[in-house]
């Protein structure tokens, strides 16, 4: 079982427009909800590729039951810690060049005690579980430490996977993970220094390495990603497909890599899977994960090379 906790749910409002014209009047092409989050996503993904997914974490009372119903239809079973309020909204404008513009809410503040139902939860949960994913932003008044407490709760015979930047990456490497994933922005951000070159990107993830992570998934985006665990790593360069939005590409490529390392599967491989899920997640419109067979197309087309 692959176990995802999602620590900030939104719901996604995706808006289509010919341009967005900031100060004037914008004509809607085409508008989607997606009741969604970083981690919710992943789990998406991974029952899409037919493994066995299981999602928790922090939910609102007003709207959550549109966030189970989503996940139902997906396969997904659920156990949530709620508290009173309604989830947050995220609104994300999409151009006819695919351009993306965000406006994120920051939501509502947790009920006291629910961090700490929530620990329990994991430390429960985990303890099925052979992965364990852990991403996305927290909840107004929840400090980033919190994320070094979930990872100590998580049970140790399960892998355990952080997709976070800054402080909440900083604290959750404190805990000692067995992936990191951040994408070239979130590292750039984190570390405070640009990247410029091939060195820089390993001298960056070896930074993360240093700091408790056993190896880094390093999303380039259109470029593909690299991986390593200090001393091998592997490039794999993405193909060239119709960008229609970036929304949920990097949580495709978490639950692909999440299949894999759950099977023991090489670096190589855990790369591979991991490049193929987030190029298929970018071809759909307004939906935040991957269909297995454009997974599948674009797999078998993908190489990974050893850098050095």
């Amino acid at each position: 079982m692959i176990l995802t906790v999602c620590l900030s749910p939104c719901t996604d409002i995706t808006i289509e427009l010919d341009s967005l014209n900031i100060g004037k009047t914008n004509i809607v092409k085409n508008k989607t909800l997606s009741f969604t989050g970083k981690a919710l996503n992943v789990a998406i993904g991974v029952a899409r590729l037919g493994g066995e997914p299981y999602a928790t974490g922090l939910m609102y009372n007003e709207n959550g039951y549109m966030f189970e119903n989503a996940l139902d239809k997906e396969g997904v079973p659920f156990t949530f810690v709620w508290n009173k309020g309604r989830v947050r909204e995220n609104y994300k404008f999409i151009d006819n060049k695919s351009m993306l513009t965000e406006v994120n809410d920051v939501g509502e503040e947790v009920g006291e005690g629910k961090t700490g139902e929530l620990l329990g939860m994991v430390q429960m949960l985990s303890g099925r579980s052979n992965v364990t994913v852990i991403s996305g932003s927290l909840p107004r008044g929840v400090p980033a430490e919190y994320y070094e407490s979930l990872f100590r709760a998580v049970d140790p015979k399960s892998l355990k996977i952080v997709d976070a930047e800054g402080d909440r990456l900083f604290s959750a490497l404190k805990a000692g993970v067995d992936l990191a994933k951040p994408n070239l922005d979130e590292l750039q951000n984190t570390l405070g220094r640009e990247i410029r070159d091939k060195q820089d990107l390993l001298s960056g993830c070896r930074e993360l390495i240093d700091r408790g992570a056993k190896t880094v998934l390093l999303s380039l985006g259109k470029d593909g990603a690299i991986i390593t665990d200090g001393s091998h790593h592997y490039y794999c360069k993405s193909i060239n497909v119709a960008v229609n939005s970036t929304v949920g590409a990097g949580d495709g490529m978490i639950a692909a890599a999440a299949m894999m390392m759950e099977q023991g599967a090489p670096l190589s491989e855990v790369l591979r899977a991991g490049v193929a899920a987030g190029t298929a997640t970018v071809t759909t419109v307004g939906k935040i994960s991957f269909t297995r067979e454009k997974y599948e197309e674009v797999l078998s087309n993908l190489h990974v090379t050893e850098i050095f």
